[in-house]
């Protein structure tokens, strides 16, 4: 059975993800505590059914530290378990909150004792979530949601539903440093120090997927040797992370503005380990027509 299992920080999307495996097909279940997932999935087994999402989060923490001993059981029993943990930086998930006017799940469920005042505050809430989720943020692959459209990341999660089982998938990320790093980054490197062809007029409104930003940094002899030394650094490292039994490897690429330079680079890291590597690729400042590849 495909199982995938979706965690995170409340208001980073859970919600979101869950509706587009159910528009996907799957079984959907919201909230399950995690000690009912091994009996979920065999009452689902004894129905016939192939697929199973499940959305855990803070409302079961009690529950969630047998978390990853069941999952590596599910494993081992054949089934075939993605975990995907969401996250966002604490300002957009105030932000979030604040719009849809909805109170955080553990305002009501904090002890007096873990904090300084009877009423918790959203920053408290969010922050002793983060503290209640991290022993399982590690075994997942983390998506951070911060500045994503919901249309943006029903794609990813899309994306990642479709992904089949491999040892390892690269992910290459471009993003601009102006935004921040990715929360879900594994590795960074920062190709700001080549020339940009945010300069050139007539290339500003293009993007680095298209042939005259191309061009223009296929001329660049710090560009080539750079994405070489990239190359060379994910090539030497990469049976490491297989090794550590990892489903994902985010490597993001960042550059001022997230449209040129890092693009250009993404693409042509994508193309190089696409012959021998199960690669997806995401252009975190792109508009949803350019950021496919």
């Amino acid at each position: 059975m495909r199982i995938i299992l979706i965690t995170g920080i409340s208001g980073s999307g859970k919600s979101v993800g869950l509706n587009v495996l159910e528009d996907a097909g799957y079984f959907c279940v919201d909230n399950l505590p995690p000690k009912l997932l091994r009996q979920l999935v065999a009452t689902r087994m004894e129905e016939g059914g192939q697929t199973l999402a499940v959305a855990m989060d803070s409302r079961s923490a009690d529950s969630l530290a047998g978390l990853p001993a069941d999952i590596e059981q599910l494993k081992r029993d054949g089934h075939d378990v993605k975990v995907i943990f969401l996250t966002a930086k604490t300002e957009s998930l105030i932000t979030r909150f604040s719009e849809t006017r909805r109170s955080h799940p553990l305002s009501h469920r904090i002890r007096p004792d873990q904090i300084d005042d009877d009423s918790p505050t959203l920053t408290e809430c969010i922050l002793k979530e983060r503290e209640m989720l991290s022993a399982i943020e590690g075994i997942g692959h983390v998506i951070d949601t911060s500045g994503l459209s919901a249309n943006k990341l029903r794609s990813w999660i899309k994306e990642l539903a479709d992904t089949e089982r491999t040892p390892l998938t690269l992910l290459f990320e471009s993003f601009a440093f102006k935004f921040g790093v990715p929360l879900d980054a594994d590795l960074v490197f920062d190709v700001r120090i080549l020339p940009n062809p945010y300069y050139d007029l007539t290339l500003r409104p293009l993007n680095g997927k298209d042939a005259p930003v191309i061009a223009f940094l296929d001329a660049q002899a710090q560009a080539g040797e750079l994405l070489n030394d990239m190359r060379g650094f994910v090539e030497k490292w990469l049976p490491s992370f297989k090794s550590d039994n990892r489903s994902y490897l985010t490597v993001a690429i960042g550059c001022t503005g997230g449209q040129h330079r890092s693009v250009y680079m993404v693409e042509q890291m994508a193309r190089h380990f696409r012959a021998s590597e199960r690669v997806l690729v995401r252009h975190r400042e792109l508009a949803p027509e350019y950021a496919a590849s």
